[in-house]
């Protein structure tokens, strides 16, 4: 998982797909933080993706880094309404405190119970890590 974070921090924005019926949805996303051994993401509940990882908690994320390799993480997610979960949201993303506040009512964290990321390059090279062991 710590190759993972890394690579999404580094990346600073990164792409998630969901799915609506069955039409694929992508959108961007900034905000991730690990807790309790989990890697987690930010959201709004009242968004359709919120909706969307409720209803399929399959998703894939991809990124890149400055330095020309990509991840991909697939994996599947689960809510966390957990106040020290929202808590460690925000002190890991100080960023967060403009748009959300852990009572706002508002304010989504997600953790993957699974998933596998690849990094990548166009040099052809490429890493696999399962996100927990």
């Amino acid at each position: 998982m710590k190759e993972t974070l890394e690579f999404l921090k580094e990346a600073g924005t990164f792409y998630i797909a969901t799915t609506e019926g069955d039409q694929p949805r992508v959108r961007p996303f900034g905000a991730v933080f690990e807790y309790e051994g989990k890697l987690y993401i930010v959201t709004n509940n009242t968004k359709k993706c919120f909706k969307q990882m409720i209803a399929n908690p399959k998703v894939e994320i991809s990124g890149m880094n400055k330095k020309g390799q990509w991840i991909r993480l697939t994996g599947e997610l689960a809510n966390d309404d957990r106040r020290e979960a929202k808590e460690a949201a925000l002190e890991s993303n100080p960023f967060l405190k403009n748009m959300y506040n852990i009572d706002d009512g508002i304010f989504a964290v997600l953790y993957f119970t699974k998933g596998t990321a690849t990094i990548a390059s166009m040099k052809g090279d490429s890493t696999t890590y399962e996100l927990y062991k």
